[in-house]
């Protein structure tokens, strides 16, 4: 298939047939119940003369619009093609949505073709017939029968019969004609116009503002009980292929910047340690101008909403995923409910642009953090475990969030208490408590302390305790090290959860002991005891039980606000209810009655100073940590950071396009907003990539891209207005955490659940489960090594698993949806499990199951593959088909049929060159119609059984000789 063309699920669409679609297709706003196609109609030919008398002819019909204004033709569909049949009844119709801006004026021309030889893809023009949709909406019946102009103007090619789709039952139709011989039978009579169908608009999905260009196709299959189904696929672009990048790529560059900031603030540090700062420093500042030059260029596209896979390789376009569409399937049966089945086509996150020949991330990481120890040991490094490295991240990100949060708090609490609030101090205090608490614990490791340590002994002139000290003293020392680790686990006692007697008991020890310490907190190099003062001059010994003072000092603060919160709120007791004078100088000792904003403002502003205080030392600590890191990486200069980057941004513009989408379908649906704010959604990835070659590399990387989708979470907000650009998805945090933002209009808003509508982060849970299908699969199962794979599924099977027991804890089974087949979860759990330790050759169950699992626990589901093209296309159809057959009760008959309309393409090249008489060229689009076969039934091409046989030939000659 050739680049510059798109899929609607399964259909290839021509790209210049797109850019000349109007411009109306585009969706605009919220629309809380999408509009239903204007104008839906089936074709179907009578008397159709071959240009071999002795042959029936293999029909299709090309269709096209006429815009009355320009006077210019627009290629819109096209139907499939059936074989050797001159009174042909075509499956797939034509729909104009709502959207287009079609009009009683507008014209569409059809043009039968005969595709005399499928094998060298030629065709013939067979006749064309031009109608108005006027003509069709005022025709009795809304049924035409118009004549077939032949090439020569004689009304000799037979006739097409054009009506306007309805809904209901048939009548007296042999269904027996349609499936086999379809020479003698008569177009299905129905009743109920579509129009007017009994369809709950109320209850119909969300259409978005993410979601633009949409591409329409709709099919009539036949149901077990002679009843018609109508099916409709719409595929759409998502804004959200350039939107998310572009957010993550200025996330980037604002946190590459703050780094460099970090590093500057390190302050003084010894020639070693300021020149590998300096390195990292330029480096960081390459990563920002190439960002910067790459946002700059993405700023530059207008128009275009996804990134086809000829530009997979562009550097320009690395952070877009290649081919973003959105697909939904509704279907609507006679009396029943409509059903929709949503999933989202990508191609496989991956660093196409730097290519695979030393493997994709999960490998170059693996083989990085191998060699990380040499590195550090050749750059005279501290060696610091992935671990630690994450644990620096996970502080500084906490810091950054919870300090000015902290901040915000305690200003709440004084104007609470400047109100004089009891309730709303009480409210205050314990926010403020709890964030406080969290900010302790996350501060409480041993990491920050050794890291300072580490920051110490980098600086200038420094003089090792061992260089100085008698061992008598090193003895003394390493006693006081002892203690502070003792320290370490003491202020979480005086946390909430105390009781506030003894809170009022110990707060005039515990301030006195603040104030007492703020002499020797002044940073690294301020006041401290005589005993600590260094000889060197301008220079003071680090005080190893400082950093336990300092953090320790934010726990006692806290106890000192909630000991005075205590207090006045007594005071102002026992003014209501008088009390002996002795008793009531027992409780007010040392505070006059008067404001309380005034009284608790000297313990607020110490709680703050002390936060601001750890927040610096220990914002000093993680950075020299994470300098270490990027030290050690100087020999592959960030390479790693930059691919990983590429990957995680094309995985999360997915993943985000699929969360607006299943959050639009389930807006009113109680049962699934439960679900979602209790445990979160999963995300089912399914690839089809093979283990053999290129595509190992790229394997490896999406594993490592899907995985990082962990660290991010969903909220909803509420829009400011109803403009698109306040619709838009927002991105905020960075790298080790990202939340993403979605906001709704506010009558859609108020609709939520409280603890939804309050801001509570949203999490997704992302699977992975992959299996390769294609050719060089085969030669990977017989030759190579799979081992990837297996792991793969096995993983994240145990991930799927543990996301259902959660599920199963939180939120009733009733609550799921139901299905017509009615196969228990934890059986077809069983069922992956067994299929995923199988030994079996492209095991495409373990897909099948997989989805199956996903759809049944209200999740999202991706298909992947290279491009997002042929074996995406060959998967979707598929599913969509064995949807239709389980639970809408496609009739077998028709399933063949109904994959082959649902895999006809509209693409360059299909099948040569379409002849138009009319027009007196070659034209542009060719129609053309490719059968499939389930992929479980893929066999290997001729040529590849060559390659085998030839090394197989070898393999016995080497063995022998």
């Amino acid at each position: 298939m050739e680049d510059g063309t798109q899929h609607l699920g399964h259909c290839t669409v021509d790209m210049k047939e797109l850019s000349a679609i109007p411009e109306g297709l585009t969706a605009a706003g919220v629309i809380l119940t999408p509009k239903l196609p204007q104008v839906e109609f089936s074709l179907a030919c009578n008397d159709l003369v071959a240009s071999g008398r002795d042959r029936k002819p293999n029909a299709l019909v090309q269709v096209a619009v006429i815009d009355p204004h320009k006077q210019h033709l627009v290629s819109h569909t096209c139907t499939e093609i059936v074989e050797a049949n001159k009174d042909p009844l075509f499956l797939t119709g034509v729909t104009f949505p709502s959207e287009y801006p079609a009009s009683p004026e507008t014209l569409v021309k059809l043009t039968v073709y005969d595709a005399k030889d499928k094998s060298q893809e030629s065709s013939s023009f067979l006749g064309c017939a031009t109608f108005s949709v006027g003509d069709l909406l005022r025709a009795k019946d809304e049924r035409l029968t118009l004549s077939l102009r032949s090439s020569d103007g004689v009304c000799a090619a037979g006739t097409v019969v054009v009506s306007r789709l309805k809904m209901g039952e048939m009548e007296e139709v042999d269904v027996d004609h349609i499936t086999t011989d379809i020479s003698s039978h008569k177009c299905p009579v129905v009743c109920e116009s579509a129009s007017h169908a009994c369809i709950d608009r109320e209850n119909n999905p969300l259409t978005g503002p993410v979601f633009k260009n949409p591409v329409c196709k709709v099919y009539r299959f036949q149901t077990v009980d002679s009843k018609w189904m109508l099916v409709r696929e719409q595929m759409e672009e998502c804004t959200l292929s350039f939107g998310i990048p572009k957010q993550l790529l200025s996330l980037y560059i604002q946190e590459d910047m703050s780094r460099v900031q970090d590093l500057r603030d390190l302050g003084d540090l010894s020639p070693h340690w300021d020149n590998l700062r300096k390195e990292v420093m330029n480096r960081y500042g390459a990563i920002i101008s190439s960002y910067q030059e790459t946002l700059a260029e993405l700023d530059k596209i207008t128009g275009r909403s996804f990134k086809p896979s000829c530009c997979k390789a562009q550097k320009s376009l690395e952070f877009i995923p290649i081919n973003l569409h959105t697909q939904r399937m509704r279907v609507t049966c006679p009396r029943k409910t409509d059903a929709f089945y949503d999933i989202v086509t990508v191609g496989a996150p991956a660093a196409h642009f730097q290519g695979f020949k030393c493997g994709g991330l999960q490998r170059l990481l693996s083989r990085y953090e191998a060699e990380k120890k040499s590195f550090s040991t050749a750059y005279q490094c501290i060696y610091y475990s992935p671990e630690h490295t994450a644990k620096a991240q996970e502080v500084l990100s906490t810091m950054s969030l919870l300090q000015p949060l902290i901040t915000s708090l305690a200003d709440q609490l004084l104007q609470a208490a400047q109100e004089h609030s009891s309730p709303g101090v009480r409210d205050a205090l314990k926010n403020l408590s709890d964030k406080t608490e969290q900010f302790v614990h996350t501060l409480k490791d041993e990491l920050v302390k050794s890291a300072l340590l580490a920051l110490h002994a980098a600086r200038p002139g420094y003089v090792s305790k061992t260089q100085r000290q008698t061992p008598v003293q090193g003895g003394q020392n390493q006693g006081h090290i002892h203690q502070g680790s003792d320290q370490n686990q003491s202020p979480v006692q005086g946390l909430p959860g105390h009781s506030p007697t003894t809170s009022v008991t110990e707060s005039p020890a515990m301030c006195n002991n603040v104030e007492g310490s703020q002499t020797t907190t002044k940073g690294e190099g301020g006041t401290l005891p005589p005993k600590h003062q260094d000889s060197i001059p301008h220079h003071k010994e680090y005080d190893e039980e400082e950093w336990d003072r300092v953090w320790a000092n934010v726990a006692k603060c806290l106890n000192c606000v909630i000991a005075m919160v205590d207090k006045l709120q007594e005071e102002d007791n026992s003014k209501q209810a008088p009390a002996p004078e002795h008793q009531l100088a027992d409780v007010i000792t040392s505070h006059n009655p008067g404001d309380w904003k005034e009284q608790l403002r000297p313990p607020v502003t110490r709680l703050k100073e002390c936060v601001m205080e750890v927040v610096e030392k220990a914002k000093r600590a993680m950075t020299f940590v994470l300098l270490q890191e990027a030290a050690c990486s100087i020999p592959q200069g960030l390479f790693l950071q930059q691919r990983r980057d590429v990957v995680f941004s094309q995985a999360l513009a997915a993943l985000a396009c699929g969360f607006v989408m299943r959050l639009y379908a389930g807006m009113q649906d109680k049962s699934f907003l439960r679900q979602l704010h209790l445990v979160g959604l999963v995300a089912q990835f399914e690839s089809l990539l093979s283990t053999y070659s290129e595509e190992i590399g790229m394997l490896e990387d999406m594993e490592v891209g899907i995985s990082d989708l962990q660290r991010v979470v969903f909220q909803i907000t509420e829009a400011k207005t109803d403009d698109l650009s306040d619709l838009q998805p927002l991105v905020c945090g960075r790298r080790d955490h990202f939340t993403v933002e979605v906001p709704l209009p506010r009558l859609v808003f108020q609709t939520l659940p409280e603890e939804i509508k309050e801001g509570k982060p949203l999490r997704v849970f992302p699977v992975l489960f992959n299996v390769g299908i294609n050719e060089q699969q085969t030669i990977a199962e017989r030759f190579g090594d799979i081992s990837l794979q297996e792991r793969i599924n096995q993983k994240n099977f145990e991930m799927l698993e543990a996301y259902y027991k959660s599920l199963s804890e939180k939120v009733p089974l009733e609550c799921l949806p139901c299905f017509h087949t009615q196969t228990d979860i934890k059986e077809l759990l069983e069922s992956l499990g067994q299929n995923v330790v199988t030994k079996k050759r492209k095991n495409v169950e373990i897909l099948w199951i997989a989805g199956t699992i996903c759809r049944r626990l209200n999740g999202i589901r991706f298909t992947s593959c290279k491009s997002a093209k042929d074996r995406t296309s060959m998967s979707v159809t598929l599913e969509q088909c064995s949807l239709l057959r389980d639970e809408h009760q496609l009739s077998k008959d028709f399933f063949i049929r109904a994959l082959d309309c649902m895999r006809s393409r509209l693409t360059q090249g299909d099948i040569g060159q379409w002849e138009d008489p009319e027009a007196g060229a070659v034209t542009e689009n060719k129609p053309a119609s490719r059968h499939f076969y389930p992929i479980a039934l893929l066999l290997v091409s001729s040529h590849l059984l060559v390659v085998w046989l030839i090394l197989s030939l070898v393999f016995l000659l080497a063995k022998y000789q």
